[in-house]
């Protein structure tokens, strides 16, 4: 089965700015989440936006669902459900006027699966938007998200504005979402704890470039840091390093293969390394 989301080389400027995305290439496959990471200004909205269509011609190629998207393919549209870090509705409606609304614009709404969406969520269906926290707004935009049956989950940030407990209980139903391997996320988000819970793949870009795309129990199990002297760091092979960042007293030295180092440096203190480090180390340190 093909992936249900690829990009080929994307690149895309932009009037009035010196920003421009550079040659993304990255693919989601069915069944599957893709964290999508890279701090702020990086470039993740703006791909997202060509993903969806919303921002026009760019060069290379973005295919949903094996197909390139046009302003006129509906029926793509309806498969895909979409959430902005922001206000995704009009606060002067209520939920029950969001889906009056959605009703029309979806041949696949389901009032049903809404209004359990409302209630798992314990959000009032009559109350005003205006009057929902900024959690109760997220909430609703997901289950609204998700209630026209979509086979893709493109997500901006869709976490961002929820407490821990209420992270925890999105991301329970984004995993339900997946068992269903018809059914992918595209999952952007600057809570690097949240993807190593639920994503299969990372996809980190930085200034507008792709820095990596990979299977994250491979940043898991093969990424490390080594963390060593200056003596120690001046004996490293170069060919053995990634990045590196000099802090007062050591040296944090990226590995793309921990174990590989700790056989070669037996000496040496190498500690697995989380997705947030890798990041750091990429964007504040030195790549080689």
């Amino acid at each position: 089965m093909e992936n249900i989301l690829e990009l080929r080389q994307v690149s895309k400027s932009f009037p009035g700015s010196s920003f421009r995305l550079e040659d993304i290439s990255f693919s989601l496959p069915y069944g599957a989440v893709l964290g999508f990471v890279g701090e702020n200004g990086a470039g993740k909205t703006s791909t997202i936006g060509c993903i969806l269509n919303t921002i026009a011609q760019y060069d290379g190629s973005i295919k949903l669902f094996g197909k390139e998207m046009r302003d006129s393919d509906t029926d793509i549209r309806e498969r895909i459900g979409v959430v902005y870090d922001g206000d995704n509705f009009p606060s002067y409606l209520s939920a029950n006027q969001v889906s009056e609304i959605m009703a029309g614009i979806y041949r696949n709404w389901d009032k049903t699966l809404f209004r359990h969406y409302l209630e798992k969520f314990k959000l009032a269906p009559t109350q005003k938007i205006k009057q929902y926290s900024r959690g109760m707004t997220m909430k609703l935009a997901i289950a609204a998200a998700l209630s026209h049956h979509p086979q893709l989950l493109v997500l901006d940030e869709a976490t961002s504005g929820l407490d821990p407990i209420m992270r925890d209980e999105m991301l329970d139903v984004f995993l339900d979402f997946v068992q269903d391997e018809r059914h992918s996320i595209l999952l952007s988000s600057h809570i690097t704890s949240d993807l190593e819970k639920i994503a299969d793949y990372i996809t980190f870009i930085h200034n507008g470039r792709l820095i990596f795309s990979a299977l994250k129990d491979d940043l898991r199990y093969n990424y490390a840091v080594m963390r060593c002297s200056e003596n120690q760091f001046q004996a490293l092979n170069q060919e053995d390093m990634m990045a590196y960042l000099k802090r007062d007293y050591q040296v944090d030295v990226l590995l793309s293969d921990g174990k590989a180092a700790q056989r070669k440096y037996k000496d040496a203190v190498i500690d697995h390394v989380s997705i947030e480090e890798i990041m750091l180390l990429l964007i504040k340190g030195e790549r080689i």
